[in-house]
């Protein structure tokens, strides 16, 4: 958990809260991509890439 905390003081001192949405998105298709790999629904999730 300290890198969330260095990432977040990062975008705190340097005023870049507009990198906020765009890790959010990796992120979020990061563990789309992971947790889907393994299910019956990965077939589906790979067509809309």
């Amino acid at each position: 958990m300290g890198i969330f905390r260095d990432l977040w003081g990062f975008l705190k001192v340097r005023k870049k809260y507009w990198l906020l949405p765009i890790i959010l998105t990796l992120l979020l298709f990061g563990s789309l991509i992971v947790f889907a790999s393994g299910s019956a629904i990965a077939p589906f999730i790979y067509t809309l890439f």
